[in-house]
């Protein structure tokens, strides 16, 4: 077993949520008469802390303004949230990577209670032995949540994967000395993960049970 811990974000890469957080983005934006980001700005920013995101997102967004515009953004979540799925094929995933042995965390930019309500909606809770969120620790791309993840749960980082389906993911691993491996069917284009040269980069849940199974 080459990885004993193995790292999964979680919008865009088990949860089917990607496009609906960036229409959110925009939804919230338009209702508050500020400039709307077009789909792949607002795409771009899936995975960051939510604060750090509207500084990427909306960069006309008054300080003075920020809570409001979380406000509504958690909003127009809130009421799409429960039509997110996992993508298909991600317990049969999960269960067999835990039957190999191997530990399992996350690192996701959500906040912690919008992950624990989804850790739950989704069944998801039992497969993982820790957790990190961006408002409990710095936000990806900075390594601390996979620097945490490593410390408590005894790994060296040359034993773990980082699988993710943004940049942010995967230069949070490089800068944690950690292997990553792209998923394309998440936020971020296949061309901009592949230049930042990680293991692999796997175009669905099936042909990442298949890259798992051979190299992990």
């Amino acid at each position: 077993m080459r990885y004993a811990l193995i790292v999964f974000d979680w919008d865009g890469t088990l949860i089917d949520s990607a496009g609906a957080i960036a229409e959110c983005i925009q939804e919230a934006a338009r209702e508050l008469r500020l400039a709307v980001p077009d789909h792949a700005r607002a795409r771009h920013v899936i995975g960051l802390g939510l604060h750090a995101s509207l500084r990427h997102a909306v960069p006309d967004l008054p300080a003075e303004r920020a809570m409001e515009f979380v406000a509504c953004y958690r909003r127009h979540f809130l009421a799409r949230e429960e039509g997110m799925r996992t993508f298909p094929g991600v317990v049969e995933l999960l269960d067999g990577l835990r039957a190999r042995g191997h530990v399992l965390a996350v690192a996701t930019g959500k906040s912690r209670r919008g992950l624990e309500r989804s850790l739950d909606t989704s069944a998801l809770r039992p497969y993982f032995a820790s957790t990190r969120c961006a408002d409990e620790s710095a936000s990806k791309p900075d390594p601390a949540m996979l620097h945490e993840l490593l410390g408590e749960l005894g790994t060296e980082p040359a034993k773990a994967l980082m699988i993710g389906d943004t940049s942010h993911d995967l230069q949070m691993a490089g800068s944690a000395g950690v292997d990553a491996l792209a998923v394309s069917y998440g936020a971020h284009a296949e061309s901009s993960l592949r230049a930042l040269a990680p293991r692999g980069c796997v175009a669905s849940i099936e042909e990442l049970r298949q890259w798992l199974t051979r190299h992990a």
